[in-house]
This record gives structure tokens, sequence and C-alpha cells, in this order.
């Protein structure tokens, strides 16, 4: 059983020949879209880093977008979603699996809310208008354009994402899993494998790619989530990379949102020691 496995790199280059070898020497299989793609999105240099991270092995997972395709002010909603565009079309010149975002917000002040009307049909509707019209305007051949799970906004939960995928009805929608997102409640927070588990029995086919970090509950009068370092809370990496590794594509498990290399090393140790006891490849 084998997933990719990845992570930022804090090598200062432009190069894309040394980011690759950065990765390799990092004992990732998969990288972020890095830097001088988004520099230069050109088809002469796309054509220079998809070659130089193919040489080293290194799958290019995901070209982020992390834009509100929902905001309440209409220039900005327009703005946003064409910078999605751009993102999708990016990662299929590149080569990349996927673009990703979350859905967005009906919140001015953070493109990823929480907003009392993001789970509304109000909302659902048009995460499905903007997800087809991304589709349609790119018309990808070969990245696909997925949505992040979040604990406030479609989709919220994998039966969330299944009636989206069915809404949306088009072929390069994808699965985008972050575990740790839909850990929203304390039964959630004590049983993170079922979560994980249902994750991977209704959304498998479908997944592109997933992140990796973790989630601890603070004794506060109200529920209190705070996402942490992989090995620091209570997700249960064993479900997750055994869930993963048991799907018939090779999905990357991106670790993300971490200051410092020496976090990143710490986080990328516990997974790999994870994933040894479990016989899964990395």
């Amino acid at each position: 059983m084998a997933i990719r496995f990845g992570g930022p790199v804090f090598l200062k280059s432009k190069d894309p020949v040394e980011l690759a070898r950065e990765h390799r020497r990092l004992g990732y299989r998969a990288a972020y879209c890095p830097r001088p793609a988004f520099d230069d999105p050109s088809c002469d240099n796309l054509k220079k880093v998809a070659e130089a991270f193919a040489k080293e092995d290194i799958v290019i997972a995901e070209v982020g977008a992390w834009c509100n395709a929902m905001h309440p002010d209409t220039a900005t909603r327009e703005k946003n979603i064409n910078l999605i565009i751009g993102r999708l079309d990016l990662a299929d010149r590149l080569g990349a699996l996927c673009a990703v975002d979350y859905s967005g917000s009906f919140s001015p002040d953070h493109p990823a809310g929480p907003h009392p009307d993001d789970l509304t049909e109000k909302a659902f509707d048009l995460v499905v208008a903007n997800t087809r019209r991304i589709i349609d305007t790119v018309k990808p051949k070969r990245a696909k354009f997925c949505l992040e799970m979040m604990q406030w906004a479609w989709p919220d939960s994998p039966d969330a994402y299944l009636r989206i995928i069915k809404a949306v009805d088009r072929p390069a929608f994808g699965v985008h899993l972050d575990a740790t997102n839909i850990i929203n409640c304390p039964r959630a927070y004590y049983d993170t494998a079922a979560v994980i588990n249902d994750c991977i029995r209704k959304l498998g086919p479908h997944i592109v790619s997933a992140h990796a970090k973790d989630v601890t509950m603070t004794p506060e009068m109200l529920v209190t989530l705070r996402e942490t370092r992989a090995g620091t809370g209570r997700l249960d990496y064993r479900a997750y990379l055994k869930g993963l590794a048991a799907l018939p594509q090779e999905v990357p498990l991106m670790l993300e949102h971490l200051k410092t290399a020496e976090e990143y090393t710490a986080a990328a140790e516990h997974i790999r020691g994870v994933a040894k006891e479990c016989g899964v490849t990395l």
C-alpha cells in the first residue's frame, strides 16, 4: 500500500531543478505548485517545471486558489472566480492533479466564513453554479477542480460532498480531503477514525489530494477545537494513511499550515512513523 507524501520546502530558489531536488532530499514524492510556475505561467516555463519535478518523481499535487467565490460584493466575487479559473488552467497546463479552493462565504471579512447563510440552500446553489462555471470555462483535460471541506461551509461532510458532486455533474470535479477540517464536534473528535473511514468509503473514487494536520479540543465551557501539528492531536493517522493507501489511485498527502522547517520535520517524522507501523509506503 502506498501514497505520495509531501509538503512545503524552505529553499529560497526560483530554479525548478533545485526545488525538485530539495523535495527529493526531504523524502517527499509530492509537491505544492512551485513558485516558478506562478511567477511565469508561460508554456515554456511550465514545461521546464513539469520536467524538473517529473525527473525527481515528484507529483505536483495541487494548485491553491484560496479566495472567496461567494463574496457578497459582485465585483470582488467576479475577480475571485476569474482567479480560480486561472489557477485551474495553470494546474491543467502544468500537469498538477488539481486546483483547490474552499467553496467560499457570504462573509465580507473572511474568504471561508463563517456566516449564518453559508450552509443554506441558497449557498448550495451558488457553490454548484460557481463550480460548473469554473470547470466549463477551463475545460481541463488533466487537472480536477476540488473543494476543501470546511466545518461551516459546503461541503461540510462526505454526504454534502456527494450531493455537490451529483449536482455539479462534471467529470473534472474531484474531492480534496482534509480530515481535520470536518472534526467539528466532540463525537467526531473522540472517534476521528469513524469520520475518516466514512469519507474514504463514500468519496474514495473521487479523492484527488489530501491535507495532513491535526486537531485538539480544549476544556472550555463551549466546544473549542484547534488545528495543530500532525502528531500532537487526536486525528487517527493509522485510519487516514491506511484509507488513502487502499484507494486504487495514488493520492498525495500534503503537510500544511506550519511555520518552520523544524515543525514540518517533526510532523513528517510522526506520519512516517505511523506509516511504517501500518505498512504504508510513503
